[in-house]
C-alpha cells in the first residue's frame, strides 16, 4: 500500500508536506481532508489521527501526526537531498532550532492572523474587525522583526546557506498571512502578488491589507529565495486553494457546523 498523506492546504503545514513530496519526487496518495467541511471530525479520519487535525500520514500500519514528525519522517526515508536537513550537527541544530521557535514564535500567530482575516468573515458573513487584525498583527510583529533585521542579516535563509526545512515550514505559513483572501473581496482594487508563480492566477485576489513581504525587505527577498528554490510552478499548485475566493455559499451549506466554527474561532481570538 502506498504512503498516504492526510492533508487540506489550506493549512500551510499540510502545504509544506506536499510541497516537500512533491519536490524530492516520494510516492504518495493524497487523501484531502477538508477542514471547513468538519472532515477531520468524522470516524473514518479519526482513526487516522483520534486527535482530528491535520496532517496525518498512514504508511501501512504506521499511523503519524504533527508536521515536523512528518517532514522528518519522509526526509530520513526518502534519504532526500542534505541541505533540507543537514548531517553536520551545528547547521542541522539551526534547523532544528527554528523547527521548535516557530510554532508559537510564527505559526500560531500568523494562524490567528489568517483565522481573523479570512476563515472568521467567511463563516460569520461579517467584514473582517480590523482591530483585531491590527492586535493579531501586532503580536506577529516581533518574530517578523528578528527574522528581517537579525536572521537574513546574516545569511540568505533562515537556518543555513542554503534552503531548508526551516525556510519550508515558514514560507507557507507567511504565504498565507500576505495573500489569503475573501470571495467578497474578488475584484476590489488592491495590489497584485509580485511572484513569479502567484502572478500567473489572474484576477488577483486582494489580501486584507497586511502583504508582509512588502514591510519588510530581507523578509521579501528570501521569499523570493526560496520560491526559487522550490520552483514556481509547483508554489503555484500547492497555494491555489488560498488563492482562490471562498464561495460564501459554501459556509451556509452546513448552518449549524458554521455556528459553531464561528463561536469557537471568537473564543480562540478573543
Amino acid at each position: 500500500m502506498p504512503l498516504e498523506l492526510f492533508l487540506d492546504l489550506y493549512s500551510p503545514p499540510c502545504r509544506a508536506i506536499y510541497i516537500f513530496a512533491k519536490k524530492n519526487g516520494i510516492p504518495f496518495e493524497f487523501r484531502p481532508v477538508e477542514l471547513g467541511r468538519g472532515e477531520h471530525l468524522k470516524p473514518e479520519f479519526l482513526k487516522v489521527n483520534p486527535l482530528g487535525k491535520v496532517p496525518a500520514l498512514r504508511d501501512g500500519d504506521f499511523l503519524l501526526a504533527e508536521s515536523v514528525a512528518i517532514l522528518l519522517y519522509l526526509s530520513r526515508k526518502y534519504q532526500t537531498a542534505p541541505y533540507w536537513y543537514p548531517p553536520d550537527l551545528q547547521a542541522r541544530a539551526r534547523v532544528d532550532e527554528y523547527l521548535a521557535w516557530q510554532h508559537t514564535a510564527i505559526q500560531l500567530p500568523a494562524t490567528n492572523v489568517y483565522l481573523c482575516k479570512s476563515l472568521l468573515p467567511h463563516f460569520s458573513g461579517q467584514p473582517v474587525d480590523t482591530v483585531c487584525l491590527d492586535r493579531l498583527l501586532g503580536k506577529l510583529k516581533p518574530a517578523l522583526q528578528h527574522l528581517d533585521q537579525e536572521v537574513l542579516a546574516a545569511k540568505p535563509f533562515l537556518a543555513t546557506e542554503q534552503v531548508s526545512l526551516a525556510d519550508l515550514m515558514a514560507f507557507t505559513e507567511l504565504m498565507q498571512v500576505s495573500f489569503s483572501c475573501l470571495f467578497a473581496l474578488w475584484g476590489h482594487s488592491g495590489h497584485r502578488a509580485e511572484s513569479p508563480a502567484l502572478a500567473t492566477l489572474s484576477p488577483q485576489p486582494t489580501a486584507v491589507g497586511c502583504d508582509l513581504f512588502r514591510d519588510w525587505p530581507r523578509l521579501g527577498a528570501w521569499r523570493a529565495r526560496v520560491e526559487a528554490a522550490l520552483g514556481p510552478e509547483l508554489v503555484q499548485d500547492a497555494h491555489k486553494l488560498v488563492l482562490q475566493p471562498r464561495d460564501p455559499r459554501d459556509a451556509q451549506q452546513d448552518p449549524r457546523l458554521a455556528q459553531e466554527l464561528v463561536h469557537r474561532l471568537q473564543e480562540r481570538l478573543s
